[in-house]
């Protein structure tokens, strides 16, 4: 008798077992944005270089035909001016076109790791974006923002926190 009384008062066992859900660290994190750097500095090169030897040319030719410095800085700034633009345009369409369509962009990819809302779904086109303005944030506050993602429970970069998202090991079979 009393040990069926002991049977009932203990729980009984759950039905099915919840996934146990992976946070991506700090590191791996760091290292997914250094490769993704990576890649976009060699696609800034591309495009740079040749820029760079058309501007030296159009220097070259100014000098030829006495025109005026004023003209030679002007099509400087212009230059840099249209290439910044270029490259912080492309830099926000491959996070945000890769993170919202793939869940992951290329150096997220190498490390097996995903972007996912708080449900563990793959991210809207508009969360990336505004994950990808809200790392400004996180790095003007000296890479604060970034490093919260070494000791949130979540393991969440506060640009992650301002956007609803998470960094989760691909292994959590969400999507």
């Amino acid at each position: 008798m009393e040990q069926s009384e002991h049977q009932y008062s203990m729980p009984p066992p759950p039905m099915y077992q919840q996934p146990m859900v992976r946070y991506a660290g700090f590191w791996k994190r760091f290292a997914a944005y250094f490769i993704d750097k990576l890649i976009i500095g060699v696609a800034a090169m591309i495009i740079i270089i040749p820029m760079a030897i058309m501007l030296g040319m159009a220097g070259f030719m100014s000098q030829r035909r006495e025109l005026d410095s004023v003209d030679l800085m002007l099509t400087t700034f212009v230059f840099y001016l249209f290439i910044g633009i270029i490259i912080y345009v492309g830099e926000w369409l491959y996070f945000a076109l890769m993170e919202s369509k793939r869940g992951a962009t290329i150096g997220k990819m190498a490390l097996g790791i995903v972007v996912t809302d708080l449900n563990g779904h793959r991210i809207s086109f508009g969360r990336a974006t505004g994950r990808y303005f809200s790392k400004i944030l996180s790095g003007i506050i000296l890479y604060f923002g970034f490093m919260m993602a070494g000791w949130t429970q979540q393991k969440q970069a506060l640009h992650d926190i301002i956007a609803n998202t998470l960094v989760l090991e691909k292994g959590n079979n969400f999507f």
